[in-house]
């Protein structure tokens, strides 16, 4: 069981924003970078790429301060790969709350970043990512799902939904991203669609076995973001404060 600060993280918090809105965040300090992720992140050759980066990482640390209400300069944010067992990149962690799962994601100008106190996973893709060819439909998707993307006048939207909704579940552990095919979503339900904050954003809420799944359609961003969660997950302002988060 968690102790501690972690005993306040029964349940888990997910972030979306702007690239701009996280680095232009005041809490947002790129001195909080660890000197590898500050090295991975002078290797991009695009500026880009480099703030996406950037923002994600910070965005991690200011989503897991939420959970213990504290900032991002006190929560420490490492990186292990489950395949090589080297530091610096691979799966994220707090160093300092281990019972504390931890996942950030970032596409073109969008960054997002889910934290609680069981296994977590976020995924987050532009609404204008280019259409799937067929070999990737193919190794993304199970027989299931390709027979109902088939029945779909915008067969593209519903596979890119189907695409963050895996990639989500690949990082809290429950699918294994060389194996997506194997992982049938076609008959997961979700509830009722629900305007989000301002309006901007529809957010829906459902379950696929053990886990709780949520999912948001940012229409101001641009982007589409899955959180798959052992625990039912809170979706936050970048500016909320620890308690001020909308429950789900």
């Amino acid at each position: 069981m968690p102790s501690g600060t972690d005993a306040t993280a029964a349940a888990a918090v997910a972030v979306v924003a702007g690239t701009d809105e996280v680095l232009a965040h005041g809490e947002a300090d790129e001195r909080l970078l660890t000197p590898v992720e500050r090295l991975r992140a002078a290797r991009f050759r695009r500026e880009s790429a480099r703030r996406d980066f950037v923002a994600a990482h910070l965005l991690a640390r200011i989503c897991a301060g939420l959970l213990f209400g504290a900032g991002p300069a006190g929560t420490a944010l490492a990186q292990r790969c489950g395949d090589c067992g080297e530091d610096g990149h691979g799966k994220p962690y707090l160093p300092d709350h281990p019972a504390v799962a931890v996942s950030m994601a970032h596409t073109p100008g969008v960054v997002a970043a889910a934290a609680g106190g069981a296994v977590i996973g976020i995924d987050v893709e532009l609404v204008s990512r280019r259409p799937a060819g067929r070999e990737l439909l193919e190794r993304a998707l199970s027989g299931n799902e390709l027979r109902q993307i088939g029945r779909q006048d915008d067969p593209q939207a519903l596979f890119l939904r189907q695409w963050v909704r895996k990639e989500a579940m690949v990082k809290a552990g429950r699918a294994d991203l060389g194996a997506l095919h194997e992982l049938d979503l076609s008959g997961m339900r979700m509830g009722a669609r629900r305007r989000g904050d301002g309006g901007a954003s529809w957010v829906q809420h459902g379950r696929f076995e053990a886990l709780h799944v949520l999912d948001l359609a940012d229409d101001r961003l641009g982007a589409l973001v899955s959180v798959a969660s052992a625990a039912p997950v809170r979706l936050a302002a970048l500016s909320s404060a620890a308690g001020s988060a909308h429950s789900a």
